[in-house]
């Protein structure tokens, strides 16, 4: 705690904090006008920009395939002695945690249903088609591209602040590029710390709106914003405490809970639910996904524009929240992820959580298509955040998964938010991994208030808006981080390479010498032989 304390505070904080004060409070004040330019900003960008961001996240994608399959793959995310800090699971814990979080709660049953009742991508709504479509398209967005996302920013992060010995910051990743000690460091951290923040709030926004849509549908409390006030607070509340402990107390305990029951509410809709079509469904779906891979990755539908508008609201609205949570994620998992290796932590970091989440939607989603095609209810009608609630409903011991469910929601938001203050205390203190808890505790309130004005503005939509706007810039400097990241590879490489030409070198030298010296010994030997004779 003393090293925490000691840490420096940036100019970045107090400049985060500002343009944040501003935000807050025209939502709060003019919540029509912010509303307002939130969307205008939002439909400008996702109408001429939707094409840049399918290319930039295909390109993040392509990225890792590189590093698992080129000789970059053996480069350590550390010093070449450094090994893990952490083992396999709880490894895997950390990652799959702060990674997904609530998403996988939210939108588990809400995505899948949507796409098969409401509106397909591309099938009859109500259709088989329609189901195997519904399946393909979240695998999509919940898949290989937005765990790419996460990994580009880890690995940079990682690469230079534990190989390099540069600071924990995003700045210091396009340091190849730039000079990045001065204003314009200062620039991308606070873009950075920006787009965390309404990544963070979005997500506390849709775990808010779900622990009130579940208790509004277990009980007779209201459905309403102020509710959705109540739950932030409370979890508000335990977030602090558990940010104040440390990552490995609080968020290690945190993580590991949350895998706990995670797999426990899968393994019930793996018994309960309709457990052989969701397996025919996730084989099925599986093949078509990886298939089809490249064509879903460049959908953009330039002459439909009802196809279109079903591409800005759900494909771009992803990439763009992968994107605002990369900055925090991305800092959390580099920091649990030191001494692996690039391919090791690609394999880890891309495959194995995108197939759990395969795996996840497919028995969510397979159970609450199923028991809208046979009629035992109707999922679709049913609001968003009630939507896994309706499907438990239709289960055995359905109270009891229900509020369990709930706790596991406030679980991963709790976990979320507190991964989220580590970044944000560490961004604004010039990347310590100790940053003071008055730090992460101010970064926390504002967190909640960030998220409680977006619903009070514009409820999830306005989340949605907001995401996408405040995505857009940070992406920019991903692309930037890219660049600067192949660059230092390829310096290091060089340098690699003249290092081995000179140890050959030497070596051939040394190999020459001991050849002479060898002759000259066998021609002394034989002189002495004659001498003897």
């Amino acid at each position: 705690m003393e090293k925490a304390d000691q840490a420096k505070v940036s100019p970045v904080f107090y400049w985060t904090i500002g343009i944040m004060i501003v935000f807050i409070l025209t939502g709060v004040f003019v919540p029509n006008l912010f509303e307002s330019m939130t969307e205008t900003a939002q439909s400008f960008i996702s109408t001429f920009f939707g094409w840049y961001y399918l290319i930039v996240v295909t390109l993040f994608l392509v990225v890792c395939l590189v590093f698992v399959v080129s000789p970059y793959g053996k480069i350590r995310l550390g010093k070449e002695d450094d090994r893990p800090e952490y083992n396999y699971p709880t490894w895997f814990a950390f990652l799959f945690s702060a990674g997904l979080g609530v998403g996988l709660l939210f939108f588990g049953a809400a995505e899948p249903i949507a796409h098969y009742a409401l509106q397909s991508p591309t099938a009859v709504e109500g259709t088989e088609e329609a189901a195997m479509e519904s399946l393909r398209f979240v695998f999509l967005h919940w898949g290989f591209h937005g765990w790419s996302i996460y990994a580009i920013v880890a690995i940079c992060l990682a690469y230079f602040n534990f190989r390099k010995d540069k600071p924990g910051l995003i700045s210091a990743t396009l340091s190849p590029l730039f000079n990045t000690d001065g204003a314009l460091g200062k620039g991308i951290d606070v873009v950075a710390i920006v787009a965390t923040l309404a990544g963070i709030a979005t997500t506390l926004g849709f775990g808010a709106a779900q622990v009130n849509g579940g208790i509004s549908f277990l009980t007779d409390l209201p459905n309403s914003f102020w509710m959705q006030v109540v739950v932030i607070a409370v979890i508000t509340v335990l977030f602090l405490f558990s940010s104040s402990t440390g990552l490995d107390k609080g968020i290690r305990i945190l993580s590991s809970v949350n895998m706990i029951l995670v797999f426990l509410l899968l393994l019930f809709f793996m018994v309960f639910g309709s457990t052989l079509f969701s397996l025919n469904l996730f084989t099925n779906t599986l093949g078509r996904y990886v298939q089809t891979l490249p064509e879903l990755s460049f959908r953009i539908a330039p002459t439909n524009p009802e196809s279109r508008e079903w591409i800005n609201a759900w494909t771009l609205f992803y990439w763009a929240w992968w994107m605002a949570w990369s900055p925090y994620v991305g800092t959390f998992i580099a920091r649990v992820s030191k001494g692996r290796t690039l391919r090791e932590f690609i394999i880890f970091v891309l495959i194995l959580p995108s197939v759990v989440g395969f795996i996840w939607f497919s028995f969510l989603g397979g159970t609450a298509i199923s028991v809208e095609s046979e009629g035992l209810a109707i999922i679709s009608s049913l609001a968003e955040e009630e939507r896994l609630f309706g499907v438990l409903a239709t289960m055995p011991i359905s109270t009891i998964t229900s509020y369990v469910t709930l706790f596991l929601v406030a679980f991963f938001i709790v976990t979320s938010a507190d991964s989220a203050t580590f970044f944000l205390g560490s961004q604004s203190t010039n990347g310590s991994l100790n940053p003071p808890t008055r730090v992460k505790m101010t970064w926390g309130v504002l967190m909640s208030l960030t998220a409680g004005v977006l619903l009070y503005s514009g409820g999830l939509q306005g989340l949605q808006n907001a995401m996408i706007l405040v995505a857009f810039p940070f992406s920019i400097i991903m692309v930037l981080m890219v660049v600067a990241l192949f660059k230092a590879l390829r310096l290091e490489n060089t340098k690699e390479q003249v290092k081995k030409r000179r140890e050959n070198r030497e070596w051939r030298q040394w190999r020459k010498k001991q050849d002479r010296e060898e002759r000259r010994n066998k021609h002394r030997r034989r002189r002495q032989g004659m001498k003897d004779k």
